[in-house]
Formats: C-alpha cells, structure tokens, sequence
C-alpha cells in the first residue's frame, strides 16, 4: 500500500476498489462544478476555441493555478491547429495533460511510489500549519506502514500543542506503534526526536514519523526550528533516507500553494499529502501543487476513517476528478 514493490502493497483487492469509489465521491464537489459545465460547453461538436476559453476559467475556478492551466491550454489549442478534436476526444487528451502534469515532478524525484527503504532507517517529517490534519494525517500513515508490514514508530515532537501529543498516543494505541513523547509543556522538540531516533535505532525499527509543530506559541520562529529538528535528524542518522513531507488541506485552494512555497525551503520538502478532498472544491490545488512548487503528490486523504488515506496515483485521481 505504501508502494507497489512487487505489487504485494498494491495488489487490486476489495479495499482498493472501495477506495476508488470513496475518492470519487470524495471529488465530488471538485467534479460538480467542472465536469458539469464543462460537458455542457463541449456539448456534440469539434471542440473550439470558445471552448478552451470556458475550460481555462473552469480550470482556474478548481484551484488548477495559472501556470497548470495555461500549460493545459497551451498543448489543446496545439492539437486544435493540427486537427478537428471530437468531444470523447478532447476530454481523452486533457486526461492526458492534467496526468502527465502530476506525474512530472513523481518522475522527477526518481520514486514513483513513497516506501520506507528495507534494511534502513526511515525518518518521515510531517510537516504543515495547525488546522490541515497533520497530526491525524500522521497516525493514518503510521496505521498504513504497520498494515504494509514495516516496524513504526511515532515521535510526538508537536510539543507547543498539548493536545497534539494526546492526539499522537491515541493514534499510536490505535496502531499498536510506540509514540515517543515528553509530558513536560514545550518540551524541546528536537530533544524527543532526539530520543525518538535513538529508539529507533536501537530497536532496529523501519520508520519514524516525525509530528512537528505548525504553529508555536513563543516567539521562536517556526521554520527556524523546523530547520533544527532537520540537523537533529541528520547529525544523528546520517544514513538514514529523510522524507519531509508537506501536509495540505485542499479546502484551502491557492493558500495551500503559497504555504508550500513557504515550507520548502526551511523543511527541504521532498512531497506533499493533499487532505480532506471529500470536503473541498478545490481539489484541482493538487495540479498547482505539482506544476508551480515542482513537488510530488505522496498520499491523498478523502474521508476521516483510519484507512482512508492511500498513496496518489495520478491516474485514479485525474478519472476520479472527470468522471461523467
């Protein structure tokens, strides 16, 4: 489920074919405001230019993003010049755009699907500001690694946030995965996952997730000690593989964007997990994502249970985002 290696995490299953229905329903709102209006401008005819122009400002309305959108257009209206495009047409070669736009920065990175690494230490940073669903994020992970057969454990490192660390030990009693902690209030958060790695390493465990803060309630500067908890990491498993993963709430649209642009930097992010598709219009902020901040789509999140939350794979999304 974290990865196709071998297809034992992927195989087709029941679980998964439910999973595409609730990514569909999950779309919902996001397709009723684009799918719609879009089959009603393409209606029986060629497609036109006057077409093109309803699909950019449907494109733009989705939270696609300006660059995304005008990339799309850009290679529509180059097959427009070339040749009469049917409707089923049209809409097969947009699949293939908004696809190929998702998949660029996936190829990029040179891991088409997100795995810890066997025989190593896996360190995952999850990142993002309050309100996104981090912290519940995370524990779903930690629940999806422990289903796919790897060894887990949860470092509660969002230590300005009391109820953050109660929220992580329900997770991980959920899970049956160790959460490393400390009790006292804005403890060091660099110090827990300092002990978090250490346990890690010393039990020989497969992965560690790393709950930080996304807001504090001092005057330190949040990326500064996001930065700091990075050098704990590296300075004490300079072998380790380090993911730092941005989470998104996709009812917040472009805002999403500029928080990964905030974020990459300081965070040296390497993806980004899109939460609470079911309940936002904004799905298309997933296009942005990939095509103006250049970083792959890890995880997607459409509905609250514990499993609903599974790896992107950008052919399920885009089908799930123009079904009829």
């Amino acid at each position: 489920m974290l990865a196709a290696q071998g297809r034992q995490l992927n195989d087709i299953s029941l679980e998964e074919i439910d999973w595409l229905g609730r990514l569909r329903r999950g779309m919902e709102k996001t397709r009723r405001g684009f799918v719609t209006q879009l089959l009603d401008s393409l209606g029986d005819d060629p497609l036109t230019p006057e077409v093109l122009d309803d699909l950019e400002s449907l494109l733009l309305r989705a939270d696609v993003g300006v660059q995304a959108t005008d990339q799309v257009l850009e290679a529509l209206r180059k097959r427009l010049n070339e040749e009469v495009v049917e409707p089923a047409e049209g809409i097969r070669f947009l699949k293939e755009q908004l696809k190929a736009l998702l998949d660029a920065p996936i190829q990029a990175s040179g891991a088409p699907l997100l795995a810890p690494e066997r025989e190593r230490l896996n360190v995952w940073l999850m990142v993002g500001v309050n309100g996104v669903g981090k912290t519940t994020t995370l524990g779903k992970l930690a629940n999806l690694a422990v289903r796919s057969g790897y060894s887990c454990l949860i470092a509660a490192a969002d230590t300005f946030r009391a109820a953050a660390v109660q929220q992580v030990a329900v997770w991980g009693e959920r899970s049956g995965v160790t959460v490393v902690s400390n009790p006292s209030a804005n403890a060091d958060p660099a110090a827990v996952v300092f002990d978090a790695i250490g346990a890690a390493q010393a039990k020989g465990t497969d992965l560690v997730l790393v709950d930080t803060a996304g807001r504090l309630q001092t005057k330190h500067n949040l990326m500064e000690e996001l930065s700091k908890v990075r050098r704990i990491v590296d300075k004490l498993a300079p072998d380790a593989v380090v993911q730092s993963l941005l989470v998104l709430d996709a009812s917040q649209g472009q805002n999403g964007l500029k928080q990964a642009m905030a974020f990459a930097q300081a965070a040296g992010l390497t993806g980004v997990v899109i939460t609470k598709l079911d309940g936002s219009s904004r799905g298309g902020v997933a296009l942005a994502v990939a095509s103006e901040a250049g970083l792959p789509i890890r995880f997607i999140g459409a509905g609250e249970g514990i499993r609903d939350l599974r790896p992107f794979n950008s052919f399920e999304f885009v089908e799930a985002l123009l079904a009829k």
